[in-house]
């Protein structure tokens, strides 16, 4: 944009020239008249070239929004649909098949799990195993191929979509915060709650001590992606966002991996206040956070290959113990 303002500086001036030499009456004062001119047009023109370029940015973005909001989604509530009070008794994986529509080969495959209210169940395996696409289906971000998944008795696909998803909590491992503060991006899990009820969210996540050592405390403007803070600090940001959203389902996907010990320490124990009384479904890298499950399930090329708690599966001597040592094995290498 630089360059091309000093090119239109150059070609005026080479205009200028041009017409001291072709005019017979142009005198060296009219020269100077127009150079001026040319000086006191230059800020204008910069401006007005600024913000044409800005326009063009802006309706190229425009123009990508109105791609996505116009095209149309591949999970819509049926005609028929209820809507999602409350969870009550189980949630039930009954034959589940998953395959992405333009590739033939199963993610998933005759997956069979009944989940109790408020029970944590733990899902281990190799990467690529489908562990984290069995999880998304539970909101519905894909539907299944083959089999249902039932709460309550009813098929997830015959609930109101945007009612299913309220009453499910996702903290993943790569958070999204929005450029903004970090009270309104913790008020993302409830737009109506108060500052005294975000500042306890805060707390129970183990964030409350390191926003108020920030310069502007909750005032504080985080950047796009949560650019300004620590991975740990993003982590505990999610987790105050969801419980301050309640929700009465939880899913953990991987949500310390990407942490060094002492974050993990603060995060754990955050989750672990966030998961009380609630049914989580968690993926864990690191097996000694899921010890206490209620059930661990073994997932390997989309199939369940053991489910028990810890301390069953070790005494099978199976896939998971193997898992298990290997993981042990790393930590105390760290």
């Amino acid at each position: 944009m630089e360059a091309l303002n000093y090119i239109i500086i150059a070609l005026l001036l080479m205009f200028s020239g041009y017409r001291v030499l072709r005019a017979k009456n142009f005198t060296p004062g009219d020269f100077v008249t127009i150079i001026g001119a040319i000086s006191s047009m230059y800020t204008p023109a910069k401006r007005a070239m600024t913000r044409f370029n800005a326009i063009s940015v802006n309706l190229s973005s425009i123009t990508r929004v109105s791609e996505i909001l116009e095209e149309i989604p591949n999970i819509v509530n049926r005609p028929d649909c209820i809507k999602f009070e409350n969870f009550l008794n189980n949630i039930n994986f009954e034959n589940v098949d998953f395959k992405y529509k333009d590739n033939p080969e199963k993610i998933l495959k005759n997956i069979n799990l009944t989940v109790k209210k408020g029970e944590t169940v733990a899902f281990v395996g190799n990467s690529g195993g489908g562990k984290s696409t069995l999880v998304n289906l539970i909101p519905r971000f894909f539907d299944v191929s083959n089999g249902s998944i039932k709460i309550d008795g009813t098929d997830i696909r015959n609930y109101d979509i945007k009612s299913l998803r309220k009453a499910i909590g996702i903290v993943p491992q790569e958070t999204f915060l929005f450029a903004g503060t970090i009270l309104s991006n913790i008020r993302y899990g409830r737009q109506n709650a108060t500052t005294e009820e975000i500042v306890e969210a805060a707390m129970q996540a183990n964030a409350h001590e390191f926003i108020e050592s920030l310069p502007d405390g909750y005032d504080t403007e985080i950047g796009e992606r949560g650019i300004k803070l620590s991975g740990g600090q993003k982590q505990r940001i999610a987790i105050a966002r969801a419980i301050l959203e309640n929700p009465q389902i939880l899913i953990l996907d991987e949500a310390t991996s990407a942490l060094d010990n002492e974050s993990e320490k603060l995060v754990q124990d955050a989750l672990e206040k966030l998961m009380k009384g609630k049914t989580t479904f968690v993926i864990a890298h690191r097996l000694t956070t899921i010890e206490n499950s209620n059930k661990i399930v073994v997932i390997q090329k989309g199939e369940i290959k053991e489910i028990g708690n810890h301390n069953e599966l070790l005494s099978k001597n199976g896939i998971y113990k193997a898992l298990y040592n290997k993981n042990f094995d790393i930590a105390n290498k760290k």
